[in-house]
């Protein structure tokens, strides 16, 4: 199971610098599609692939928390959508890489700091791990809701093609603002609700060992 995780991860994140490449770098719809294939589509596949084995890389790093993970995503997340950085991705094949990096690392830190944790205390890192995930949803959904319903562009002007479509930026950015409402956020949630569930169901002889 661990294997084809992993497998089916690496190909999703394949193909989604594939898109960046053969698409339209300016258009922010085309940008959001990538960046939710990445942090809640490869990222969480790769995570539970790499879990517990010698290339779980946040295991060696005992600073890392799912809370911390998850103001370190928030951080990622809100500085690469800022009109800035993002006019300089759109420009800058090596600053897009730089993002895209960015977004993977990010994302798998989230997603193994929440997965990691065996033994004794992985009732409480995978509560931690709840608290991360949704808390993350939240600020993917304010982020999402603002793109959204913002009533004047925040990136680029004029008109943009993505996948043959012409958009005017103002639609161009309101569908990228959807596509991290229904999927960022959907993932990340329900990410939060399996690892509760997942600590809910623990045998009790788990959660308070003997007698």
């Amino acid at each position: 199971m661990k294997r084809i995780c992993l497998i089916a991860g690496l190909a999703l994140l394949v193909l989604a610098w594939m898109l960046l490449a053969i698409e339209n770098a300016a258009s922010f719809s085309v940008h959001m599609i990538v960046h939710m294939a990445v942090v809640a589509g490869a990222a969480p596949l790769i995570a539970i692939g790499i879990s517990g084995t010698r290339h779980d890389f946040v295991a060696r790093l005992p600073m890392v928390t799912p809370i911390s993970a998850s103001m370190i995503e928030l951080v990622v997340i809100w500085g690469w959508h800022l009109p800035a950085l993002r006019a300089l991705s759109e420009t800058y094949p090596l600053v897009r890489a730089t993002e895209q990096a960015c977004f993977l690392i990010g994302g798998l830190v989230l997603w193994l700091s929440c997965f990691g944790g065996g033994g004794a205390g992985a009732d409480a890192r995978r509560l931690a791990g709840t608290l991360g995930l949704l808390f993350t949803s939240m600020h993917m959904t304010l982020l999402g809701a603002l793109l959204s319903l913002a009533t004047r562009p925040l990136y680029g002007a004029g008109l943009v093609t993505c996948f043959g479509m012409t958009l005017t930026a103002s639609q161009d950015q309101q569908v990228g603002g959807v596509v991290m409402l229904l999927i960022g956020a959907a993932v990340y949630l329900a990410g939060g609700v399996a690892l509760l569930a997942r600590t809910l169901e623990a045998p009790p002889a788990a959660k308070h060992g003997k007698g």
